[in-house]
């Protein structure tokens, strides 16, 4: 049976493991999700988890299955009152079984009913179309809200092409 509970700080290497594993590099292959013909470089780092873990009004939702990570995302209450949902990461091999479903169900869940956000909010490269179809399959609109890609910023990778761009996507919680 499938579990939720907040990340702690002693949960950082195992999700540093998954969030490269699911987004960089050969291995992430393996799932539909992967960013490796997009992007290279890291995904996320140490210095940045502890920074989201110690900061109010975030948390890292993990799911894990008889006390083994096979999930994560990111879940922030914005100044402007929205959830932010991100860094949404599935183990490679088990993506397509509906484990992310599940994730991003009990983080809205979450955000709605224990942080009291109204709606939920994500950016995804807008070049990204099945995982864009992803999340409208599951109640969220693109906005035709664009932000630029963080070019020559290396904490988000190392760009493989100049044509990356985020889009917003909205979903009333």
């Amino acid at each position: 049976m499938l579990s939720f509970r907040a990340a702690q700080t002693a949960d950082i290497p195992a999700l540093i493991a998954l969030v490269e594993s699911a987004y960089r590099g050969d291995a992430s292959r393996a799932g539909w999700t992967t960013e490796a013909d997009m992007l290279d470089g890291q995904r996320i780092d140490a210095e940045s988890l502890q920074k989201i873990l110690t900061t109010p009004d975030n948390r890292i939702l993990l799911a894990e299955k008889d006390g083994e990570l096979l999930a994560c995302c990111h879940v922030e209450k914005q100044a402007h009152g929205a959830g932010y949902f991100g860094m949404f990461s599935v183990r490679p091999g088990l993506q397509g079984g509906g484990i992310g479903k599940l994730l991003l169900a009990e983080a809205e869940r979450q955000a709605g009913d224990e942080m009291h956000c109204p709606r939920m909010e994500m950016t995804v490269i807008d070049i990204r179309d099945s995982l864009i179809a992803f999340y409208e399959r599951r109640g969220y609109e693109r906005t035709g809200i664009h932000k630029p890609f963080p070019y020559g910023d290396e904490r988000f990778g190392i760009p493989k092409r100049d044509d990356l761009r985020f889009e917003l996507l909205t979903k009333e919680l």
